[in-house]
């Protein structure tokens, strides 16, 4: 995994080489780049570095008013950048692919004000699925890449149930791919790993949340017929997932749905 491992710090050999001397965490601090998003205590920025890009996550504590509020509310929260850094680990240890990390540290034990954070590879000139379902439309080998895309979200899908991680935050947005240089070969990126959970068996209520999700936005811009057959053959035989499960799928699908258009 390179140089500078610790229960607390990781840096690969180029960011040991670049920090060496310094406070990692105050150099995260001082990193400047294009703010993607800011909120509930986390901001994502993308940043260059020799020429290639990369994306940060940084974590600050929510509180504990934050902390509780989300327990109350069944809802397990955020704490910091760890969740992504083990998932990605899992993630490449049963050959899924999704992004590269190059640094991760958090400092403090108090998950009310701990500071952590994740540096990732940007995966440079890919684009989301969903992206793509609305964007190239036009394009005449448009419906054999998202039917041969689609195919692979799905059995990634079930490779992370089957290893006992789920995303809850599964929907085809996190789904990258290089468009321009696609063939069936190519990869496609799972992303946005920051609210997983491991386990040795994904609950059926993950399971449930996680499936219904990427129904729903399958089928907003794309899910034909086929999708639906071949969803339910690559996710799983029917011994396991049994009609009541693809109901359940497509009972909270629709509350997703109706929850969009605000019925």
């Amino acid at each position: 995994m390179g140089c500078n491992v610790t229960d607390d710090l990781y840096l690969s050999p180029q960011f040991s080489t670049l920090w060496s001397g310094k406070d990692p965490f105050d150099a995260v601090e001082k990193l400047d780049g294009k703010v993607y998003r800011e909120m509930d205590g986390r901001k994502t920025l993308r940043f260059e570095l020799d020429g290639k890009g990369y994306f940060l996550k940084i974590h600050r504590g929510v509180g504990w008013k934050e902390i509780f509020k989300n327990i109350v509310q069944l809802r397990l929260p955020v704490l910091g950048a760890k969740n992504e850094w083990l998932a990605i680990d899992k993630l490449k240890s049963i050959q899924v692919d999704t992004m590269t990390y190059v640094a991760y540290g958090k400092r403090g034990s108090n998950p009310a004000t701990q500071l952590s954070f994740i540096i990732t590879e940007e995966l440079a000139g890919c684009i989301s699925l969903e992206d793509f379902c609305l964007e190239h439309q036009s394009d005449p080998n448009y419906e054999r890449v998202v039917s041969e895309c689609m195919e692979k979200v799905v059995s990634a899908v079930s490779t992370l149930h089957g290893h006992g991680v789920n995303h809850r935050d599964l929907y085809i947005c996190h789904f990258l791919f290089d468009a321009d240089k696609y063939d069936a070969s190519n990869p496609v990126y799972i992303i946005d790993l920051h609210r997983s959970q491991i386990r040795k068996q994904v609950p059926p209520r993950w399971r449930l949340k996680d499936v219904a999700g990427l129904w729903y936005s399958m089928r907003e811009v794309f899910m034909k017929p086929r999708e639906f057959e071949m969803f339910r053959e690559r996710y799983g035989d029917e011994t396991r997932f049994t009609s009541t499960f693809w109901r359940n799928v497509e009972i909270k699908a629709e509350k997703l749905l109706a929850q969009e258009k605000g019925l």
